[in-house]
């Protein structure tokens, strides 16, 4: 099941890297005609059939999470999903028309390894189906707060510190729409229809579609060199955390923790060279 899950989160990622790639490109120049002030002129891109072509991929993507997240653990699936900045690397070369270079190649080798690295090491395992209400209560009131606080000083801020600080505030809502829906389909087995008298899902729809009209003023805001690393370090790791903290999933530590931390620190520095590469950071889109 875990080989399972895996597979299903990398196609997840995969798809959310086309939708990222796609919407980056609809969004980079404002309509002919339309004043980038005026209300239409900010939002027309989403008549742009690339911008729908990433909508759908998003769709697809959030379907292949989903069974990814009923398959495995939460502490598994999640970090498989920063592979999302990978597949970005491929898919922005190929639409951009710009092959990385040989350090970008290097930073994609490192983040891969990292990831495997960090994955062997912490072998996340078991945990429970669902969560009991009290811990949601636990968990979400300091998250809604923090989120709070990053979108009023988000939207103060201008160019890559908005785009960073939305990206953060887009990682815990979607970290926390990720562990809404693992816990929606844990009660699958007291029936479907049961499903639709939960809390659960509605939050998970609710705390979704909100995070997904947050992720388009993340990529309005700045490139994907700022919003990108705090988009896929934020959601995975937070994701861990929600793992263990609401589902008792077991990560192994102990002499463990260094090499872990190692690995970490691997991803991260390779997620910053990758966003800040031309062929992800935006530059190439005003080509379009």
């Amino acid at each position: 099941m875990i080989v399972l899950s895996v597979v299903l989160a990398l196609l997840a990622a995969l798809g959310n890297a086309g939708a990222s790639v796609l919407q980056r490109r609809a969004a980079a120049v404002d309509l002919p005609g339309l004043p980038g002030s005026h209300l239409f002129g900010k939002l027309g891109f989403i008549r742009r059939p690339a911008w729908r072509w990433g909508a759908a991929l998003l769709v697809v993507s959030g379907l292949a999470q989903a069974l990814a997240l009923a398959t495995g653990p939460l502490a598994v699936v999640q970090p498989v999903m920063t592979t999302e900045l990978l597949f970005t690397l491929v898919l922005a070369a190929i639409v951009f028309r710009r092959p990385p270079g040989v350090r970008t190649w290097g930073a994609f080798l490192g983040m891969a390894l990292g990831l495997a690295v960090f994955l062997l090491l912490a072998s996340p395992t078991g945990g429970l189906e669902t969560v009991p209400p009290k811990r949601w209560l636990l968990g979400a009131v300091p998250a809604a707060a923090v989120s709070t606080v990053l979108i009023v000083v988000g939207m103060r801020l201008l160019g890559s510190a908005r785009a960073a600080v939305l990206g953060s505030a887009t990682a815990i809502g979607f970290s926390f729409t990720a562990a809404l829906i693992k816990d929606t389909l844990g009660r699958v087995s007291a029936g479907v229809e049961g499903l639709f008298t939960t809390w659960q899902i509605y939050t998970a729809a609710a705390v979704g579609l909100g995070s997904f009209l947050l992720l388009q003023a993340t990529l309005r805001a700045g490139s994907l060199a700022a919003s990108q690393p705090a988009l896929t370090l934020g959601d995975s790791l937070l994701s861990v955390i929600l793992g263990v903290a609401l589902f008792e999933e077991q990560i192994d530590l102990g002499w463990r923790v260094l090499p872990e931390a190692a690995a970490l620190g691997l991803i991260a520095l390779a997620s910053v060279h990758l966003s800040s590469s031309p062929v992800v950071s935006g530059k190439e889109e005003q080509r379009w």
